[in-house]
C-alpha cells in the first residue's frame, strides 16, 4: 500500500508544479494584455482570467491539497521522522507560502490591479523550480546529502538561474 499512496503523491506534487509554473505564466501574459489597446486587452484579459481561474481551481488546488494528504498519510505510514524530511517539510511549508503568494497575486489580478510588472513575476516563477529542485534533491539523495553542500548547491542553481533571467531580459532587448 505504501508504494501505491507514494506513487499517488508524486503524481499530484508534478501536478501541482505543473500548475503553478503555468499559472505564473499566464500572470505574466494577462500583465502584458494590460498594457495592449483597449479592445484588444479586454479580449485577451477575459480569455485569460478563464485560463487562469479553471488552472487555479481545477489543477492547482485540488493538486496542493491531494499533494499534502498524500504525503501526510506517507508519513503516517512511514512512522519516523528523519532529518531529511525534517528538512523537506520545511521547504513544503515554503512552498505552501509561495502557493499562498500566488493566490495573492490572482485575487489582484482579478480585481485589475496589476502591481507586479512581466519581469517580476518571470523572476518570482523562478523561486517555485528552487523548491523543486531542494525538495527533489533531500527525498532522491536523503541522508547522503550535507546540509552545507546541499544549501551552497541550492544557492549557486539559485544564482544561476536569475543570472539566466537577466541574460534572457537584455537579449530581449
Amino acid at each position: 500500500m505504501y508504494l501505491y499512496i507514494k506513487a499517488l503523491h508524486v503524481n499530484f506534487v508534478v501536478t501541482w508544479f505543473a500548475g503553478l509554473f503555468y499559472m505564473v505564466r499566464l500572470f505574466i501574459y494577462n500583465r502584458e494584455a494590460f498594457d495592449k489597446p483597449d479592445a484588444e486587452r479586454r479580449i485577451l484579459q477575459q480569455q485569460f482570467t478563464i485560463m487562469i481561474r479553471r488552472l487555479w481551481f481545477g489543477i492547482t488546488w485540488p493538486s496542493c491539497i491531494l499533494t499534502l494528504v498524500f504525503g501526510t498519510w506517507l508519513i503516517i505510514l512511514y512512522n519516523a521522522f528523519p532529518m531529511w524530511l525534517l528538512i523537506k517539510l520545511g521547504f513544503v511549508v515554503g512552498l505552501l507560502i509561495y502557493h499562498a503568494s500566488l493566490h495573492f497575486i490572482y485575487r489582484k489580478q482579478g480585481n485589475g490591479n496589476f502591481d507586479f510588472s512581466s519581469t517580476q513575476l518571470r523572476i518570482w516563477n523562478e523561486v517555485a523550480t528552487l523548491f523543486l529542485v531542494a525538495i527533489v534533491m533531500l527525498v532522491v539523495v536523503k541522508n547522503e546529502i550535507s546540509i552545507v553542500w546541499g544549501g551552497l548547491g541550492i544557492l549557486l542553481f539559485g544564482v544561476m538561474v536569475f543570472g539566466a533571467i537577466r541574460i534572457y531580459r537584455l537579449l530581449r532587448r
